[in-house]
């Protein structure tokens, strides 16, 4: 019996080619299509965060100020409202009237490039606008603008009116948060205000190495809050500075503390109404200080201490809290009301030094009188700038 024979093949060889041909073009059609949807779908530039702005913004106002002369004014200011962006940072540089034109052209020029530095080095543009008085410009981060700069000489009637920005040199006030390693938070708060503050590190915290680095990574300055025993029955931390404690113990403990707060420039106490005021004490730990050359700043926690005045004598730089602390009542009036005290005595003394802590309603406080700083005639600096 004969089989039959089916056949597999469905077209000639030719009518493949044809089906080839056809689909060719059709495919063409779609990539295209695919590759102007995927141009048309482009992502709008990320802003960068708040504090990254901030913390930019406090290192173009050390840059300006290293290369500008003696008396130019540098304000820091909250965001400037601008159009384009409700997170641009406000630099305003004010050269001394007293210059002449060619050396103010100069010092332009130097602090521009001083500028221009910092912006490289955090993939920022320049974006030139115009000004009916001096320079200003934008920097731009992904075309979105970050930064105002104003350069610019101080006006007569400014200067005659006492109305003006203030120079380098006259009325400082230095705030030092402490109390900082547990609460993450609470340092992400502090890191919104775009103002040269002083953060106080406990050792041994949760986040007290990671608040420190990132503290220093934004541009503020770190201190060690160092643990010492309180008269009252205050919580002391796990291991504090004692009275009648060894004299390599002091050593020993300072040391592991500092590895705890990494880049510590200085020191103030916590607590510590018993053990400042023993100066046995204080004159075992002063040494132990100059020899990681840090500085002192005496929290006054009793007006027994002799702190100070043993650093002092120990060739320790140092200084004292000199008005009330910001926040023995937490809460945003009270606080505002200490912070008005603390800047009527910088006008007053030249300089001081105020402590606080970093409660929500300092932080209000510290937010909504902080801008107001420089029109009332005070420049706000680090702890550092104060000792002596």
């Amino acid at each position: 019996m004969s089989g039959v024979r089916v056949s597999t093949q469905t077209g000639s060889p030719s009518s493949h080619s044809q089906d080839r041909n056809l689909f060719r073009p059709i495919l063409l059609l779609l990539l295209l299509t695919l590759s102007w949807a995927g141009a048309c779908k482009k992502t709008e530039p990320e802003r960068p965060a708040p504090a990254t702005i901030h913390a930019i913004t406090r290192e173009l106002a050390e840059a300006a100020r290293s290369a500008a002369p003696a008396g130019t004014q540098i304000h820091i200011g909250p965001p400037t409202g601008d159009r384009n962006s409700e997170a641009t940072d406000h630099l305003d540089i004010t050269l001394p009237l007293s210059l002449p034109d060619s050396a103010v052209r100069t010092d332009v020029v130097k602090i521009q490039q001083a500028l221009g530095a910092v912006a490289t080095r955090h993939g920022l543009t320049e974006e030139p606008s115009e000004s009916r008085e001096g320079i200003l410009f934008y920097y731009l981060k992904g075309g979105l603008r970050t930064h105002a700069v104003h350069i610019h000489a101080g006006s007569r009637a400014a200067a005659q009116s006492g109305n003006g920005s203030l120079p380098l040199g006259g009325a400082r006030l230095a705030i030092i948060l402490d109390d900082l390693g547990s609460d993450r938070a609470a340092a992400e708060a502090i890191f919104e205000l775009p103002y040269p503050l002083t953060i106080s590190v406990l050792p041994n915290h949760e986040h007290s190495s990671e608040i420190a680095n990132e503290a220093r990574r934004r541009g503020y300055e770190v201190m060690l809050h160092l643990p010492m025993q309180a008269v009252a029955d205050e919580k002391p931390e796990a291991q504090e500075l004692r009275p009648d404690m060894p004299e390599a113990k002091v050593s020993q403990l300072v040391d592991q503390f500092l590895q705890s707060v990494p880049g510590a420039v200085g020191v103030n106490n916590h607590q510590g109404s018993k053990a400042t005021s023993d100066s046995t004490l204080m004159g075992e730990l002063m040494p132990v200080l100059r020899d990681h050359h840090l500085f002192y700043i005496d929290s006054r926690t009793t007006t027994a201490t002799v702190a100070y005045d043993t650093a002092q004598n120990s060739g320790v730089p140092s200084a004292f809290r000199n008005v009330p602390f910001l926040d023995d009542i937490a809460e945003v009036s009270a606080v505002r009301k200490q912070l008005t005290m603390a800047l009527r005595e910088a006008r007053e003394k030249g300089q001081t030094i105020a402590i606080g802590h970093p409660h929500t309603g300092t932080l209000e406080a510290l937010r909504e009188m902080l801008p107001k700083a420089q029109s009332q005639g005070v420049r706000l600096v680090f702890a550092s700038e104060l000792v002596h």
